[in-house]
């Protein structure tokens, strides 16, 4: 029986690294992505480029990658009031979340991409979420995770598997996994073709890429770069 795959891919480092690891894994892998308004909206547009790439890079996965999905979720940014969505600084909220948190975008990007592999007859839906290195969003917590895989099963009545392979690891050791997977060439793909900045910033080139160096994902992303091992280039 063929095992079939939904990433959410937006187009960063850490939906690309999980690309490569289920295009490592199962026989036809789909991909998704979310236009909500999102400030760094430019991360959608590196998707054709990636993808070009990852199949370049192995034959294999070339045969294996299935069809690129994108929906829009405007109303996901109308109601929310974040750094994400709305020209303003990031900055920490009270309840110590940055105000880039936006309250309910993985429990949507998961209902929304289990209806569509409902429909595409996709069985494991793959997603980057990690609570190991990250900002502290609730939504990106295994308990979360979890609990929201029997909710669609049960609300659906499939076995979708919610698999999260960067959920105990850091930023550093995702950089390695992508090494693992497909070596250096993966690691310089995602270096110059993935987008993480918050702020949509891709004038400035750094060691790890593009961004503004400054908003809580380049920090994180330019740490985990430098404990990875591979320093200034």
């Amino acid at each position: 029986m063929t095992d079939k795959a939904l990433v959410l891919f937006s187009g960063g480092q850490d939906s690309t690294t999980c690309l490569a690891w289920a295009l490592d894994r199962f026989d036809h892998v789909e991909t998704l992505g979310f236009d909500y308004g999102q400030r760094h909206r430019v991360e959608l547009e590196r998707r054709t480029a990636i993808r070009d790439g990852l199949a370049v890079l192995n034959p294999d996965w070339k045969t294996k990658l299935g069809e690129e999905h994108t929906i829009s979720l405007a109303a996901l940014g109308e109601v929310s009031n974040t750094a994400l969505t709305r020209d303003v600084a990031i900055e920490m909220n009270e309840g110590g979340l940055p105000n880039t948190f936006v309250p309910g975008r993985n429990i949507i990007f998961l209902t929304f991409a289990a209806a569509l592999a409902y429909r595409r007859g996709l069985r494991r839906i793959i997603g980057g979420m990690c609570e190991t290195d990250y900002s502290g969003y609730p939504d990106c917590r295994d308990d979360t995770i979890k609990a929201l895989q029997v909710a669609l099963n049960l609300g659906m009545e499939k076995r979708f598997v919610l698999e999260t392979p960067l959920m105990w690891i850091d930023k550093a050791d995702t950089w390695r996994l992508a090494q693992s997977l497909g070596g250096e060439k993966l690691v310089d793909l995602i270096v110059e073709e993935t987008h993480t900045c918050y702020l949509g910033e891709r004038g400035q080139r750094h060691d790890w890429g593009y961004g503004c160096g400054e908003c809580p994902a380049c920090k994180l992303r330019a740490q985990g770069w430098e404990r990875f091992g591979r320093g200034a280039s």
